[in-house]
């Protein structure tokens, strides 16, 4: 799972940065950020259905997993740093982490049935409900609000990141994978960290149109999106499989 958000894609200064790359005819919009945010969105829905149809044909999925993991993460940090290449690592990193949760996705299907439609209705329900908050003025990316989902988004980065090296020594963390209150609780938070992340990543891609950033920056702004919406649905089949179990 990638985790870049709050939205380290969206840093402080990304689009500021890119303000002199650009003139008056070439600069990004918001309209186009939504286009190209749909146009990943097909990608990573195509690749995830792929993975999908290899498992139930019963094809061995796990190396496809692996791949769009750590691919997808590569191709992720890649991004950030590179903002000038997203056009073409944006779609990347959308084909690879459909691999991954498309995987995912039915691995938990199969033992959760209809989990899955659950979870993407909520994760899209979300996205609008975020969207609607941020236009209404009901949340406002104020810069104690950004600080604060930062640091939130930060610390849950920490702790999965120390769950997963100790789990390379054979200590697991129930407390973040049973189907404990306690572990329901916990992702009950990381998704509402996650959710929020929909306001920093709307209030930049805003910004970024308002300053003139230079054309390709809207795949940038796509990608972002795309992170934050990948994190969001993996935590909300987490969440329900958690419920699911009980």
């Amino acid at each position: 799972m990638t985790m870049t958000t709050s939205n380290p894609a969206l840093g402080s200064n990304v689009f500021l940065s890119q303000r002199s790359y650009a003139d008056r005819t070439n600069t990004m919009t918001i309209q186009g950020t939504v286009y190209k945010t749909i146009l990943l969105l097909l990608v990573c829905m195509l690749s995830a259905g792929w993975t999908w149809m290899q498992f139930y044909k019963g094809a061995a999925i796990a190396p496809w997993l692996m791949v769009g993991l750590i691919g997808g993460f590569i191709t992720a940090m890649v991004t950030v740093f590179k903002q000038a290449w997203a056009p073409i690592t944006a779609p990347l990193y959308a084909l690879l982490e459909g691999l991954f949760i498309g995987g995912l996705s039915a691995q938990l299907e199969m033992n959760f049935p209809g989990i899955v439609i659950q979870a993407a209705g909520l994760t899209f329900g979300t996205l609008f409900s975020m969207l609607v908050a941020y236009q209404s003025g009901l949340i406002k990316a104020t810069e104690r609000f950004k600080f604060g989902v930062v640091a939130a988004t930060g610390g849950i980065a920490i702790v999965y990141l120390v769950t997963l090296v100790l789990s390379f020594f054979g200590v697991h963390a129930s407390f973040m994978y049973s189907s404990s209150w306690l572990s329901i609780g916990i992702s009950l938070f990381v998704v509402v960290i996650a959710a929020l992340n929909f306001i920093i990543d709307f209030d930049f891609i805003e910004q970024g149109a308002k300053q003139g950033v230079a054309k390709y920056m809207e795949w940038y702004g796509a990608f972002a999106l795309m992170v934050t919406l990948v994190w969001l649905y993996i935590e909300f089949l987490r969440l329900l499989s958690k419920l699911k179990e009980r």
